[in-house]
């Protein structure tokens, strides 16, 4: 199992639309990172810094495999037409990323 943690920008006049629509996300996008081998999946926000902290497990074995997996779902796609731009990334983010990787300091179990 692989502990993941990024994080990206979230533009302030549209908070309120991104709580909303992650109050209710769609059963298929839920069995789609299921699928993906991706589990005990949060999204943190902070404000006054607008920034989202997402937080996951996975307990795949190829994560480029899943993660191409779930961009093929249809059902992700028009998820993240909704998602992606109220998000702003962050401009330090790696080339290819959306969500910036983070990297893991301290874990206590």
């Amino acid at each position: 199992m692989t502990r993941m943690g990024l994080c990206i920008g979230l533009k302030p006049e549209v908070i309120a639309r991104y709580k909303e629509v992650h109050a209710a996300v769609w059963p298929e996008v839920l069995a789609a990172i299921t699928a993906a081998n991706i589990g005990n999946y949060s999204i943190f926000l902070r404000e006054p810094e607008n920034l989202l902290f997402a937080y996951w497990e996975y307990t795949g074995e190829d994560f480029d495999a899943d993660m191409e997996l779930m961009k093929q779902n249809p059902s992700m796609r028009e998820w993240w037409t909704i998602c992606d731009p109220l998000q702003q990334p962050l401009e330090t983010r790696a080339p290819g990323e959306w969500w910036a990787r983070m990297e893991p300091v301290f874990f206590h179990a």
